[in-house]
């Protein structure tokens, strides 16, 4: 009698040999290796999970001209996984001549959903591909690829990468047809959809059997402001699917979501306004455990005084060599000095030596009043004299 359930892992977006332009040499060696880590987790995965496979929808590579050392390093990790591979080919590794994928297909634990015929896993349960054969698609390749197929009493598995909704008002002739996909769960044609391309994990559709992986390892950064919506809330996951079908129409899902990820990619906002302020700052930062896996780029709004400038820029120094990165968004920064009267009088300066602090304080207030909210060179500029000139007062004393 034909097993009428199945366990595998959903993952995608692997994204291997990506390059992140903030990453240092060694941050991007740290960040290479945690990506193949990710990979190695999701046979971990597999073992404590009875799992029989993994699918991947998408994006294993992130070009398809790689170099030999990535895609020797990233072919060695997914062929001594400890069950089959299924990899779909995406937009960034489309199957087009020359693809990083054929190299994959010549392993003998991995295997390319080249096309749309079904795939026996085993008897009763069926993969079926939607790839891309080129970067773009002039169609929807989830709908193509099961127009033919009939309800089956097999558990089958549809393995697609894209988007369901436009960010535009423009039509998109390669959208999935998300409604048809919920259409053809009802009838038995298929029973989950294994979706790749959006890089944060959750289902979308009312049926809970359409999900997205998201990718194994972050990509891109999460924006903590509440009021805005971040780009990958729910990345570094891996996905565990159990699927029991005991009629045609009848098939049960479940998805447990699984951390296989190592860093952080934040975007942080301080409003800021006085040493209390940036002490909140420094522990904030102090808090992320993993540093060295940590990506921070930040944005201010306030005024601070000379020494409360003068410690938060201490304190931000100390630190950026012990992230991954940590670094200024230039273009949401709206931070502005205002020393108090009391700072400038106690200033150990004299003539010229204070004539110039007096003249680089009015031309950061000036530049302040000329760029209004968001600060501009011209007032980064004169914030970043007002700063040396109060660090060497200070170190003259």
């Amino acid at each position: 009698m034909t097993d009428r359930s199945v366990t595998f892992i959903h993952s995608s977006d692997f994204q291997l040999g990506m390059r992140r332009w903030f990453l240092d040499g060694d941050a991007q060696a740290r960040f290479d290796d945690s990506r193949l880590r990710a990979v190695a987790k999701l046979g971990e995965l597999a073992c404590s999970h009875n799992a029989e496979f993994i699918v991947v929808a998408g994006d294993v590579f992130d070009d398809n001209a790689l170099s030999e050392r990535t895609m020797g390093r990233a072919l060695d990790a997914m062929d001594a996984l400890p069950v089959p591979v299924y990899l779909l080919p995406g937009n960034h590794d489309p199957l087009v001549p020359g693809a990083a994928l054929e190299r994959a297909d010549e392993r003998e634990n991995i295997s390319v959903l080249r096309d749309t015929t079904p795939v026996e896993h085993r008897p009763g349960v069926e993969i079926v591909g939607a790839p891309l054969l080129a970067r773009y698609s002039t169609c929807d390749l989830a709908a193509q690829a099961i127009a033919e197929l009939a309800p089956t009493e097999a558990i089958r598995i549809l393995v697609a990468h894209g988007q369901c909704f436009s960010r535009s008002s423009e039509p998109k002739p390669d959208l999935i047809d998300l409604p048809g996909l919920e259409e053809a769960l009802k009838r038995g044609t298929i029973d989950y959809v294994a979706m790749g391309d959006t890089h944060s994990a959750g289902p979308i559709g009312p049926g809970g059997k359409v999900w997205f992986s998201g990718s194994p390892e972050v990509t891109d950064f999460h924006d903590r402001r509440e009021e805005v919506e971040g780009n990958e809330t729910n990345s570094g996951n891996a996905l565990v699917v159990t699927i029991t079908k005991p009629t045609v129409t009848t098939a049960d899902v479940t998805v447990e979501e699984q951390r296989t990820g190592e860093w952080v990619f934040d975007a942080l906002h301080w409003d800021v306004a006085d040493a209390d302020d940036v002490d909140r700052v420094l522990a904030d930062l102090d808090a992320y455990p993993a540093k060295d896996r940590t990506v921070v780029k930040y944005s201010m709004t306030g005024t601070l005084g000379l020494e409360a400038t003068g410690a938060l820029e201490e304190g931000l120094a100390a630190r950026e060599d012990i992230f991954g990165a940590l670094y200024e968004r230039e273009s949401k920064m709206d931070l502005h000095i205002e020393p108090g009267d009391d700072e400038l009088l106690n200033l150990p300066l004299s003539g010229y030596a204070r004539d110039a602090m007096a003249e680089l304080v009015a031309a950061a207030a000036s530049a302040q009043r000329d760029t209004g909210s968001g600060a501009g060179a011209a007032d980064m500029t004169a914030r970043d004299a007002v700063n040396l000139l109060f660090r060497l007062s200070k170190e003259g004393k």
